[in-house]
């Protein structure tokens, strides 16, 4: 059994201000906060000595750098991190770096930096061309920000571009959502992560909810788009991803399919597989501290960065694996759940009885894709999965 592919996710927790719909392990510290970037860039560099007798011998196909905005962290703060990781892991002679950035004006002038310590794709998180809405949901950056921040970085040298975008904003009409897309669009962008705003638990939208559109509408905004955004020749591989040839996430592309991929920086999850000394398939998923000061503290602390780990018993890798690889509108072959799990077919099919005779998967043999009707309601054929 080969080993599968290997990313590198690093994770930067800080921003400038925590948006009332985020839930990920962000913590805002306020403008022209002086951040502690040589002792995070040496936590970085520590936890991920300690990783490596895990992944000897094994090659990066991508880095993702996300937040947080990690375009806090200065452009000498990468180069320095890049130099030293070329030296301690090999990297894909392609290999895809992304690092998430705000369309800021004070990020926008460190995109050739980036740039030249290595970067090379870059996810502006733009979220929506209007005023208006970015008020509404937080952002601090307006709308002809957002439209240069794509300029500036083309003339930075990133041809690798993906534009985050959302739907469904609070007060949003359809129209309002279709023009956010046609801006974007008018800007080239080489792929687009369009997706719909949730209402995430722990976060101060769901606490206190903002008004949205209604169900209807929603529906019409994604028919719609749907359709502008294929017109424009952008083809949707995954739920709310979409790309123009060849310009697909290597690294989101391996997370849907089952790859492996470290984790180093707060709160960052990493998902391991290996071979035992008896010859099983085992798959160990660990995390790291969540708290900034907590993660800092752990540096030369012989307990490491690990906060906890487990490995995937036989019985959760089936959902495991599904979660991920049914968010591709086109699926997997079957015959990558056996290489990625060390497990015939036969356990996997069996579980997904009941989301078949749903009409929730495409009915075949060596393929695992759900159905036009399953990726619309994903929650539920993943709900269906016998356990």
């Amino acid at each position: 059994m080969s080993l599968p592919p290997l990313s590198l996710y690093v994770h930067v927790p800080w921003c400038v201000r925590k948006c009332p719909y985020c839930d990920f392990n962000s913590h805002g510290v306020g403008h022209g906060a002086d951040l502690p970037e040589q002792a995070y860039l040496a936590a970085l560099l520590e936890d991920l000595e300690d990783e490596l007798p895990h992944v000897a011998g094994r090659e990066l196909v991508s880095i993702f750098i996300g937040g947080g905005t990690p375009s806090l962290m200065s452009s000498r703060f990468y180069r320095d991190f890049f130099s030293v990781l070329r030296t301690r892991l090999d990297l894909a002679e392609d290999c895809e770096i992304t690092l998430e950035a705000n369309p800021g004006t004070f990020e926008q002038a460190r995109f050739a930096g980036y740039r030249e310590a290595g970067i090379n794709r870059l996810s502006l998180g733009v979220q929506s061309f209007q005023s208006a809405q970015l008020s509404a949901l937080g952002r601090i950056h307006d709308g002809d920000e957002a439209y240069h921040a794509v300029r500036n970085a083309r003339e930075a040298g990133f041809d690798n571009l993906n534009i985050d975008l959302m739907h469904g904003l609070p007060g949003q009409d359809t129209e309002g959502a279709l023009a956010d897309l046609d801006t974007a669009l008018s800007l080239l962008p080489s792929h687009l992560s369009w997706y719909q705003l949730t209402l995430e638990p722990n976060t101060e939208f769901y606490s206190h909810p903002p008004r949205l559109p209604e169900e209807e509408q929603l529906w019409d905004i994604q028919d719609a788009g749907h359709a502008r955004l294929a017109a424009a020749g952008l083809d949707q591989y995954e739920i709310s991803a979409y790309a123009r040839p060849g310009q697909r996430s290597r690294h989101n592309l391996n997370y849907w399919r089952f790859g492996d991929y470290l984790g180093i920086g707060a709160g960052a999850h990493g998902k391991l597989s290996r071979v035992d000394d008896d010859g099983g398939w085992m798959i160990q998923r660990r995390w790291k501290s969540r708290q900034p000061e907590a993660y800092l503290r752990r540096r030369r602390d012989p307990r490491g960065f690990v906060a906890g780990q487990r490995t995937l018993t036989a019985e959760e890798l089936p959902l495991e694996f599904a979660m991920n690889a049914l968010r591709l509108t086109q699926g997997v072959p079957l015959t990558l759940w056996e290489a990625r799990s060390g497990q015939a077919s036969a356990v996997l099919l069996s579980r997904l009885d009941a989301a078949r005779k749903k009409g929730l998967l495409v009915e075949d043999a060596d393929q695992l894709q759900a159905s036009a009707q399953g990726l619309l309601f994903l929650n539920e054929l993943l709900g269906s999965i016998e356990i």
